[in-house]
């Protein structure tokens, strides 16, 4: 079964790291990901800019609006994210929890919802 671990972290934090520190968590993440893969449970995953180059896109009565920054505000914010493949949730936590930024941040893990026609004639959400 697929998860989605969305990493999150106070990005006053990172950017308060020295240069070698954020480095080595760098390269810490490059290996977890190297380990998740070994494993077969790396199914992809990105991290992202800061949170200061997100936009904002809202479709209200057919009009398209965008607003500079997160959808909320918050004390962690989206860093990145990592697809895994898990047996069940209880695995999926397992590795979460071998994500570097979780000492200092927040894994969020959820489900991935599979889409098929049927669910789309029968108005599942």
């Amino acid at each position: 079964m697929k998860y989605l671990a969305l990493v999150y972290y106070d990005e006053q934090i990172v950017n308060a790291m020295p240069q070698p520190e954020w480095d080595a968590l760098n390269r810490e993440c490059m290996g977890c990901v190297e380990a998740l893969s070994e494993g077969g449970h790396f199914l992809g995953g990105e991290p992202l800019q800061s949170v200061e180059t997100a936009t904002t896109v809202r479709v209200r009565n057919g009009k398209i609006t965008t607003t500079d920054g997160p959808f909320a505000e918050t004390k962690e914010q989206l860093a990145g994210f990592y697809m895994l493949e898990a047996r069940d949730l209880n695995e999926a936590l397992h590795l979460a929890g071998k994500i570097p930024p979780a000492r200092f941040g927040t894994i969020e893990v959820r489900p991935v919802r599979e889409l098929r026609a049927a669910d789309n004639d029968k108005g599942k959400r």
